[in-house]
């Protein structure tokens, strides 16, 4: 085993826990998990720290925000101490506001189920990016964490790995394309790939205890 491949392997090993993983969620295609996904995107994408951002996704689940119907059925206060509980205080009534239009405008145009957009999609990464990013509050960024947990259920859009996820492989000093990760990473989900480069390309600390691992 080469040393590229030993680094990835500890680093999978070490810190390859998806972000919906550790929001509580069990991905799945099927629409529940898929919106929570698509809310926990969303938090993430804002400027503020990951963790706040969970704790958002887990207080939201534990208000019973878990759909987009009940997410439309909630009073903007609703939202507002849901997000608040989580610790989402800066960003809380300006996102909430887009957390209902979001629900809104799913449920209108897809009835719902984010399968539907990935079928009007036909599978095309570029495409689906566009039509992510028509939910109120979901950028460029959110559309790439959407997408980056969802390829382990979407698999057509694999190896999904964006410009946080490679600036991951750059500081382990792995090559920074797509395919190549992919093969060094073997059988691999290459959704717990993408998440592993990402915590690499926000902690410090996952590049030194990995680089130690691998030797």
């Amino acid at each position: 085993m080469g040393h590229q491949e030993r680094v990835v392997r500890e680093l999978v090993g070490a810190h390859g826990r998806t972000y919906a993983a550790e929001a509580g969620i069990t991905l799945k295609d099927t629409p529940q998990p898929l919106y929570r996904l698509l809310v926990l995107s969303h938090l993430l994408s804002a400027r503020i720290r990951g963790s706040i951002a969970l704790a958002t996704a887990r207080a939201l689940h534990e208000a019973g925000l878990r759909d987009p119907r009940r997410m439309v059925r909630a009073s903007w206060q609703e939202r507002v101490d849901a997000l608040g509980r989580g610790g989402y205080r800066r960003y809380d009534e300006r996102t909430a506001t887009q957390l209902g239009e979001a629900a809104e405008l799913l449920n209108d145009r897809w009835g719902g189920d984010l399968r539907r957009l990935r079928r009007e999609a036909d599978g095309e990464v570029p495409e689906l990016r566009r039509l992510l990013q028509e939910f109120p509050g979901m950028g460029p960024a959110g559309a790439g964490i959407f997408l980056r947990e969802a390829q382990g259920v979407w698999p057509e859009t694999a190896p999904f790995l964006d410009a946080k996820a490679l600036q991951g492989a750059e500081r382990l000093d792995l090559p920074k394309d797509p395919e190549r990760l992919t093969e060094l990473a073997g059988d691999t989900d290459p959704a717990v790939l993408a998440a592993a480069l990402v915590r690499a390309a926000v902690d410090k600390e996952v590049v030194r205890d990995t680089l130690g691992r691998a030797g």
